[in-house]
């Protein structure tokens, strides 16, 4: 890192928001934190400035990158507190979180009349990936606001240009359809071949090696196996994904049946109490609906 590194203001400090202030602030890079629960800064008061507010946080900020819950928490942080009324001219908004086509485009045309740019810039990979700076980051914005702001991806990941701004959440859209559908087919595979007798995690050895074979089947479907849901992406971050497909797809007249079968699981599974178990523990709506657990040879998990 240089002298001439941007300085920058991170909003989210949380699961996905800490590791990744993490891997910048070992990059070089100047900080200002701020988050609304206060103490999740703690860890980084000696490296990077704490604020007390978003306003206060982006004031001198070069880059400002939020990594926030959902649309309605961006909403809050880059308007109703005034994050883009203190943006100086020149700098660049970079939106990390997960939240509307619209939205996004909505914040960049805010940011524009401050004389700032704006890129969405949604990630895949969850936590594993942002503490291993290998985050797949899906970026809309012009392509001149994309290379300024690839210094920090950099760090972070690797980034891939999507088209103008509200793309990258386009992209992220349709990630996690097939994120969501996945986990759900690999679910109802490993409780089917323990039903019938064969040893889940041997099936899912053998599927490994075959056409099925995916990221999600060798982490998720060993998490199901292990019965390990501690979340990495919460079931409850997945069900707002999946309503943002569907609210995008009938804005575009689109219909999308395994998208809404599966948004309808995880909202029975969020409904039965589950909203902070890992997304892949749609497995224990599966088997609440069928009164059956997934075990080794068919027989009861732990």
């Amino acid at each position: 890192m240089t002298v001439d590194s941007p300085h920058i203001a991170f909003l989210g400090i949380g699961l996905m928001g800490a590791p990744m202030t993490r891997n910048l602030l070992d990059a070089g890079f100047s900080m200002v934190l701020w988050n609304r629960t206060a103490r999740k800064c703690d860890p980084f008061k000696d490296e990077a400035t704490i604020a007390n507010s978003p306003e206060q946080a982006v004031r001198d900020a070069d880059v400002v990158i939020t990594m926030l819950e959902n649309s309605d928490v961006v909403e809050q942080v880059l308007v109703e507190q005034g994050a883009i009324a203190a943006l100086k001219s020149g700098a660049l908004v970079i939106d990390m979180s997960s939240v509307q086509p619209s939205v996004a485009r909505r914040h960049a045309e805010l940011a524009a009349e401050r004389g700032a740019g704006y890129v969405d810039a949604p990630v895949s990979g969850g936590t594993v990936g942002a503490a291993e700076a290998r985050l797949s980051i899906m970026a809309g914005g012009s392509e001149q606001d994309v290379d300024r702001a690839r210094p920090v991806f950099e760090t972070l990941g690797k980034c891939t240009r999507i088209g103008p701004v509200g793309s990258g959440q386009l992209a992220k859209l349709a990630n996690q359809a097939i994120v969501g559908i996945t986990i759900g087919a690999v679910s109802e595979a490993l409780l089917l071949a323990a039903k019938g007798g064969a040893d889940p995690a041997a099936v899912r050895e053998a599927l490994m090696g075959g056409f099925a074979g995916s990221r999600i089947l060798e982490l998720h479907g060993q998490r199901m196996i292990d019965r390990d849901f501690a979340p990495g992406a919460p079931a409850r971050i997945q069900l707002k994904d999946l309503r943002m497909i569907l609210d995008e797809a009938r804005a575009e007249n689109l219909t999308l049946p395994l998208a809404q079968q599966v948004h309808n699981e995880y909202q029975s599974l969020v409904a039965n109490g589950h909203s902070d178990v890992d997304h892949s523990g749609l497995l224990l709506e599966l088997e609440h609906l069928n009164g059956a657990l997934l075990g080794s040879l068919g027989k009861p998990g732990k």
